[in-house]
């Protein structure tokens, strides 16, 4: 399931399965020029970045991203046919690629505001389903997911803290977690063992971030 998937750096993921397909591109080391499709979060520095789009984008690369971002992303030349804005709770198919939307918010702090209608994203690639949940905190809708592979985020600050991401994998169960957004901008290295040492014992765990 995790065959041909990279955390980069941070919340960025590369994934190439039939495809290349990137979620919130960030401190992209080259000019690769590969992405079929790029996938964004929100528009925070982290997540939106446009140098790194750029980094990655080819000639016919479509880009996922929520409304409030459509007027830079025509800035940057993609044209509206390449575009598919998104809100939450919605299904969507991309060049074939069925996905849906999950609410990505803040419960207890400002950074993130369910308003602002940011997303993570649930999708199918080889009959694996994979949850890239974004910055959020535990929701009634990211309880309610169901997948085989969940990216979390695990940093604390903007974001669940390992505590809080390892109790949101407990109850949701997937197969395996990866944790994300740690040990650069916000979180500790340690963060990532941590949350490890407090899932349940059926439920695998994979560290990109050391």
């Amino acid at each position: 399931m995790l065959e041909n998937i990279e955390v980069l750096y941070h919340s960025s993921i590369k994934i190439n399965k039939g495809g290349i397909i990137y979620f919130d591109p960030f401190k992209i080391d080259k000019e690769y020029h590969d992405a079929d499709i790029i996938f964004i979060t929100h528009s925070h520095y982290d997540h939106y970045s446009e140098e790194d789009i750029l980094k990655v984008r080819k000639e016919n690369t479509c880009i996922v991203a929520p409304f409030d971002l459509l007027d830079n992303l025509l800035t940057l030349d993609f044209t509206k046919e390449s575009i598919t804005t998104v809100k939450p709770n919605e299904n969507y198919n991309v060049n074939g690629l069925t996905f849906k939307t999950i609410p990505a918010y803040n419960t207890n702090k400002s950074f993130h505001p369910k308003s602002n209608n940011w997303v993570g994203y649930l999708l199918t690639l080889n009959d694996t389903i994979y949850y890239i949940a974004g910055d959020t905190d535990i929701t009634e809708e990211n309880k309610q997911v169901k997948c085989d592979v969940a990216f979390v985020p695990i940093g604390g600050t903007y974001t669940m803290d390992y505590k809080e991401a390892a109790e949101l994998i407990n109850e949701i169960k997937p197969k395996i977690a990866v944790p994300t957004h740690y040990a650069a901008i916000v979180g500790a290295k340690e963060d990532g063992e941590n949350f490890v040492k407090l899932l349940d014992s059926e439920i695998e765990c994979k560290i990109y971030i050391k």
